[in-house]
């Protein structure tokens, strides 16, 4: 198939790319900037920002499906961008892939969207989208999936895919912004002992392929969301230590005290909105909320309707970073 990748360029991006290579598919991305790795693959990469619907019209000309992986991701406070990027960029989408009667979409969301405050421990997709967020991401990523499951028919078939803390080699993301605040002693957790659940790069990659092949097929999961992990819950300490000690560092994980946390999150968000300030906070409810919570969910949804499982284990995972990590200090 011809399939265009938004936000090819990323870490999610750049493996949902690869992955559909292997399999011969003639793949274009969307990107705001260009990257060379995506150049050496001799993937067509289209320059423009998601939320402009004009670069959204030429790269889906002439594509037959669209995996919509380009998101603005992060606990910033300033709700146009997000806004922007998610829902707007979502809408351009699917409009775009009605004009050019594209038939296939997955969209990639988030399990944030259901993430109402409380533990979540075992959830499947029967959960609702949570009725409030305490930030633009969260918020804007269920508008997003609204929108593109709110598009599925009989001319376009959607699913929305909600991977759950993407990792593994090539991470730009989470694991240098781990590392920094491990280094400089702010790696403090609420609640150190509350499971969650995470997803290696190649599985999550492989579950986007895996809608894509049902939805130009049987479409069982036509009009429907995915928890997407590893289907290995485990403590949050654990992981982080796990990830660090993987990127050759020695964690420094420390604890705190929920409340005091969460009143610290309250009194930064104050002064970043009467700031008005862009960048990401140091704190937030948000990340507050997800340390301080456990949250992990049942994938066996994914497993019948994508035929899809994880194939790389945490373990696996780890022992492929820290390889990785050694080969590229």
């Amino acid at each position: 198939m011809k399939i265009l990748v938004t936000g090819g360029g990323g870490f999610l991006g750049q493996a949902v790319v690869r992955a559909l290579l292997d399999r011969g598919h003639e793949v274009a991305t969307l990107n705001r900037s260009a990257y060379p790795a995506l150049e050496a693959l001799g993937v067509a990469q289209h320059r423009g920002d998601i939320g402009d619907a004009d670069a959204v019209e030429i790269a889906c000309r002439g594509r037959e499906a669209v995996i919509h992986v380009a998101a603005k991701a992060g606990p910033g406070l300033h709700g146009p961008d997000f806004v922007r990027a998610n829902v707007h960029g979502t809408r351009n989408v699917v409009d775009a892939c009605r004009r050019h009667g594209i038939g296939v979409l997955v969209h990639t969301s988030s399990p944030s969207v259901v993430h109402a405050g409380g533990d979540i421990e075992g959830g499947d997709e029967s959960l609702p989208l949570a009725e409030h967020h305490p930030a633009p991401y969260p918020a804007t990523k269920a508008e997003a999936e609204r929108i593109a499951l709110g598009a599925n028919g009989a001319d376009l078939r959607v699913a929305a895919l909600r991977p759950h803390l993407i990792w593994g080699p090539g991470d730009n993301h989470l694991l240098p912004r781990l590392i920094e605040r491990n280094r400089a002693g702010r790696l403090k957790l609420p609640a150190p002992e509350k499971k969650i659940d995470t997803v290696y790069i190649d599985n999550a990659a492989e579950a986007h392929v895996a809608a894509l092949d049902d939805l130009a097929g049987p479409a069982r999961s036509a009009g429907r969301a995915y928890f997407i992990t590893n289907g290995e819950p485990r403590p949050v300490a654990d992981i982080l230590r796990g990830l660090l000690e993987a990127a050759g560092e020695t964690p420094r994980i420390g604890a705190v005290n929920p409340k005091i946390a969460t009143a610290a999150a309250y009194a930064v968000e104050g002064v970043w909105r009467t700031l008005r300030l862009r960048r990401d906070p140091p704190i937030s409810r948000f990340v507050v909320e997800h340390l301080a919570t456990a949250h992990w969910f049942s994938i066996e949804a994914a497993k019948r309707d994508l035929d899809w499982t994880p194939t790389v284990s945490i373990d696996e995972g780890l022992e492929r970073l820290r390889h990785s990590c050694k080969e590229n200090p």
